[in-house]
């Protein structure tokens, strides 16, 4: 039998953080701010508009300007999320070798759909992914398992057979609520204040290089 390792996407499989603090900035602008540096903003990126938004304006759900904020940063992330979005280096080379091993991978992100699709289509993604499950495909987002566990029975595997890699403490909730074994990507965009060893994933890697490394002793033992 297979399995199936699936993956987060912005700051596990890909480096969206670049276009997301542009988007950030551009708010920033509108305001006659200032841009932030690039590196305050990155360990928030995957946190999506809450975290950019607090970050970059000190705003946060339920104040009288969050909401317009929030849908003017979605316009503008919309209009340029693949100008410098792109795979982590060494992420092409772990897919094909995943592939070549006769395993199966695929996508689970909080990302909704509509902008989850033009950046999976701009890296050359979807020909070979066995799965994408976006934030709005189910009913619940991470750190639900119901993603997870949509992702595996649409690519037709047991969850028992999967292995979840993601750089957020979520990602490891949602994989261990599913039931499967998690990887903790710490090159992602994991804050100064997180600490991931309170994660408890069954293994991190510090680098995209020690990906395999970190996935092969956690997939079933009839692969290893």
């Amino acid at each position: 039998m297979s399995a199936l390792i699936l993956f987060d996407f912005d700051g596990t499989l890909a480096d969206t953080a670049p276009d997301l603090a542009a988007a950030a900035n551009q708010q920033r602008t509108r305001r006659g701010l200032e841009p932030l540096p690039y590196e305050t903003l990155r360990p928030v990126a995957s946190q999506g508009a809450r975290g950019l938004l607090r970050v970059a304006l000190g705003l946060k759900p339920g104040d009288d300007e969050y909401e317009p904020t929030r849908l003017q940063f979605l316009e503008d992330y919309a209009a340029s999320s693949t100008v410098h979005s792109k795979l982590f280096p060494g992420i092409e080379a772990l897919l094909s070798d995943i592939r070549q091993r006769g395993l199966s991978w695929g996508i689970v992100t909080n990302k909704v759909t509509y902008l989850t699709l033009p950046i999976v289509e701009h890296l050359n993604l979807t020909r070979d992914s066995a799965v994408l499950v976006c934030g709005d495909t189910t009913a619940h987002a991470k750190p639900h398992p119901l993603p997870l566990q949509h992702a595996a029975r649409e690519a037709g595997f047991a969850t028992d057979r999967c292995v979840y890699v993601g750089d957020d403490l979520r990602d490891i909730q949602a994989a261990h609520a599913a039931g499967m074994p998690a990887v903790a990507a710490a090159y992602g965009y994991v804050g100064e204040e997180d600490n991931i060893s309170t994660w408890e994933a069954e293994t991190c890697a510090n680098t995209p290089a020690e990906l395999w490394t970190a996935i092969a002793p956690l997939l079933p033992r009839d692969l290893r």
